[in-house]
């Protein structure tokens, strides 16, 4: 039986750029951190007191971490089809522009809840739910 989500991957260009904005912006914590093979480490991010965490994965020809290097590459840049909860978006998105994140779309007020969109250091991005 399935009984949680452990990681999703997010493709990115440069592991260091990347945990610089998942730890430094985001204020997620780092999980695991080592190496992987040449070039390449296994880097896991997550919220504090999350389960689930994003690994921030720099695709490589030998090991693309999709069906193709091609494919992989072409991932970065795009929406990752994650939603974050939070409990006050005005304030998450005020702390996120202090903070220098790319805002995609300003929170506003939906038949659903709250609901914006910001992208990471590549252009992944994200949407957040209240």
């Amino acid at each position: 039986m399935l009984t949680k989500i452990g990681t999703i991957t997010v493709q990115v260009t440069d592991q260091n750029k990347a945990l610089e904005f998942y730890t430094q912006k985001l204020g997620f914590k780092t999980r695991t951190d080592q190496p992987m093979g040449p070039n390449q480490r296994w880097i896991e991010v997550a919220p504090p007191g999350a389960e689930t965490r994003i690994l921030l994965y720099k695709a490589t020809k030998g090991m693309p971490g999709a069906p193709s290097y091609r494919a992989a590459l072409a991932k970065i840049g795009k929406s990752t089809g994650m939603v974050f909860e939070t409990d006050n978006i005005i304030e998450t998105f005020a702390s996120l522009k202090s903070q220098g994140v790319s805002i995609i779309d300003e929170p506003k007020k939906q038949p659903y809840g709250w609901w914006g969109v910001f992208a990471n250091q590549d252009g992944n991005s994200y949407g957040v739910h209240q």
